[in-house]
């Protein structure tokens, strides 16, 4: 482990005198969940409403070729009620949802918890009108607009199940999202303005739906009053008919084992596979995790800068906030260009944000545009308390400069689509436990983790190996795949007998944190060395001029695998390229040592990536090494790669 990943942070004495829970008592409370999950669970499940109790907690069976976890089964309760309905007397005036549009220019909206409750009410009740029922499928195709929630909300008040596919996506990833999932109405925009562009949403989903079934109907939301094409068989205008739709509609009694969502993975690791959630255990999972992971209280405005179409969203935009009495902002713009660097900071800042969550790469773009941080100092951030990073490895330098530039405690978190929630982090609603760079600290209650080598045996504090999760899982993570029982069982049950194998590689310390080093792809092999490439891009991004890198193993004769690294620089770096990369070289061999074999960097100006921000690093070794690959449905930008094949021939790599 390099020396900077050992850095270690005490508590800040501000969150050691508010902490309701000490270090010891969450030690205890820990074991406890792992001890006895029912009496954990069972608690944590009493803080929210059922329209019927239940009577067994936990209902699991994992020997093999079985695969059965389930949460409080026999319960029934309603999300949207639990989101919206049981807080209007207490408090329905306070705001719901802050919309933050994607021009600066254009005023924020504040909505109530009354006013969503009769938005809610009224999607709803259009989608009944539209022959939407029960356990039938929704596509959500939508801009960062409030409508976006209207949506989840309302299919979750009449028991349909909704499948949110990022806008950003192409008509054929739309296409084989409204197919696989047997989807009987797409809810889309006309356009989704961001960053200065506008993506034309209905003409994407005409696209998708000239290859689907003609009884899909589409059902459009006009966001910006733009020209469209219209069919009037199959195209319903949702701003007209909001005007006139009641805004009363009870909501439907669903079975805690109900599935809530269909959410395709982003497909960074292959073909997207169908995440479902169910309805009990994740409300049970989120709403414990608000308080006592981000800290806040009912009221407190929570902002968690990410997108619906991805888990953070469905999560920590949509129901986690809102369960929980929260504030929660729906952002429309992106971290730079709209219009600088402090678009973060200004957003904070006037709308009063207690608990901000946003992914490392992010940081990363706002760190190479403003480096020194001078917008930060622009703004009055005296509300801000903690900052959260997810969604990929938060490098040590990249968690320093936040912490430097922010003053307040910056948590890396780790989990998946798959689990919904955290695996491990540093809860700080209940004690802030010292921080270590490059760890998102220790399991959260509920999550056995283990470390484990090829053959499923626990290796030792230090040795890196497959992160392996004991079963059973807990409340709000994945039951299954939809309509692929097989393929979840193959994907995450098979490898580790009695455990859920989460694809990902690290370590623990001898304190028991967890360190998240790669993708189990992504670790390779070096003259018969496993060699995590986390652990050398953490020493690239601690080099004072790179914004940004990437490492990845390409094929070699002799040894194998050997390690290349892909370097992003900070706006205004004009040095010469030789001298950056001899620096970084010689960084990696001081650091991690020879062993390491880190000989070789090329500066480029951009990573390819997936339009949730994970770097495609499968796709830049096919592309290095000359194997066959093909153009990934979720990438950001597909220009990228080829500026990434240019720089790799110029190495020698990349050879057609």
């Amino acid at each position: 482990m390099s020396n900077v990943a050992t850095q270690t942070y005490p508590p800040s004495d501000d969150m050691a005198a508010n902490a309701h829970v000490n270090a010891a008592k969450y030690d205890a409370m820990y074991h406890a969940s792992i001890a006895d999950p029912e009496g954990f669970w069972l608690e944590q499940a009493q803080r929210i409403d059922w329209m019927k109790p239940f009577t067994k907690v936990k209902d699991v069976d994992f020997t093999f070729g079985q695969v059965k976890i389930n949460w409080f089964a026999d319960g029934a309760l309603n999300v949207s009620a639990n989101c919206i309905d049981r807080h209007l007397e207490t408090r329905g005036d306070q705001t719901a949802i802050i919309w933050e549009p994607d021009s600066p220019d254009e005023e924020a909206q504040h909505i109530s918890y009354r006013a969503l409750h009769a938005q809610t009410c009224k999607m709803a009740n259009i989608l009944r009108d539209i022959g939407v029922d029960k356990g039938d499928r929704v596509i959500i195709y939508m801009p960062m607009i409030p409508e976006a929630a209207y949506a989840m909300l309302a299919c979750a008040r009449i028991g349909a199940i909704h499948s949110i596919v990022f806008a950003g996506f192409s008509p054929d990833a739309l296409a084989a999202r409204v197919q696989g999932s047997d989807a009987k109405v797409v809810i889309t925009a006309d356009y989704a303005p961001r960053g200065g562009k506008a993506t034309p949403l209905k003409a994407n989903a005409d696209k998708a739906l000239a290859g689907c079934d003609p009884s899909v109907k589409c059902l459009v939301v006009r966001r910006t009053g733009g020209d469209v094409a219209w069919n009037d068989a199959r195209d319903v205008d949702y701003t007209a008919l909001e005007k006139e739709a009641s805004d009363t509609c009870a909501p439907e009694v669903m079975n805690a084992e109900d599935p809530l969502f269909i959410l395709y993975t982003s497909g960074s690791t292959g073909q997207p596979k169908g995440v479902i959630r169910h309805t009990g255990g994740q409300l049970v999972a989120l709403n414990w995790s608000m308080k006592n992971i981000y800290n806040v209280d009912p009221g407190d405005v929570f902002w968690a800068a990410s997108d619906v179409g991805w888990v953070v969203g469905h999560s920590y935009i949509c129901y986690g906030p809102l369960i929980h009495g929260n504030t929660t902002i729906v952002f429309e713009g992106k971290p730079v260009g709209t219009p600088d660097a402090g678009t973060f900071w200004r957003v904070i800042s006037e709308h009063n944000v207690k608990s901000f969550f946003t992914a490392p790469t992010a940081f990363r773009a706002v760190k190479r545009e403003d480096p020194k941080g001078e917008f930060v100092g622009k703004y009055d951030l005296s509300c801000l308390k903690q900052v959260y990073l997810a969604g990929e490895r938060a490098d040590p330098d990249t968690i320093t400069w936040a912490q430097d530039q922010l003053k307040v405690p910056v948590v890396d978190h780790w989990w998946q689509t798959e689990t919904g929630w955290s695996i491990a982090a540093n809860p700080l609603g209940i004690e802030e436990l010292p921080t270590k760079l490059g760890s998102p600290a220790l399991p959260m209650p509920g999550y056995e983790v283990d470390i484990l080598d090829e053959g499923g045996h626990p290796v030792a504090a230090g040795e890196l190996g497959a992160i392996a999760i004991k079963l059973p899982l807990p409340p709000g993570t994945l039951p299954t795949l939809w309509n692929a029982e097989a393929r979840f069982r193959k994907s995450y049950m098979t490898t580790f007998p009695g455990y859920y194998e989460t694809g990902d590689a690290g370590m623990k310390d001898e304190d028991g944190y967890l360190y998240i080093m790669a993708r189990t792809d992504d670790v390779i092999n070096v003259a018969g060395h496993r060699l995590s490439t986390g652990a050398m891009e953490e020493v690239l991004a601690a080099h004072p001029d790179v914004a940004e890198c990437a490492v990845i193993g390409v094929a070699d004769a002799l040894k194998g695998q050997m390690p290349l690294g892909f370097l992003c620089l900070n706006a205004g770096v004009n040095r010469d390229p030789d001298e950056i990369i001899a620096e970084v070289v010689k960084q990696v061999r001081d650091t991690i040592g020879p062993v390491a074999a880190f000989k070789t960097a090329v500066i480029v100006d951009r990573l390819p990536k997936t339009r949730s921000g994970k770097i495609l690093r499968g796709t830049m070794v096919n592309i290095a090494d000359g194997t066959a690959w093909k153009m990934p449905a979720t990438i950001d930008d597909p220009v990228i790669l080829d500026e990434i094949t240019e720089a790799l021939q110029s190495l020698g790599f990349a050879k057609a």
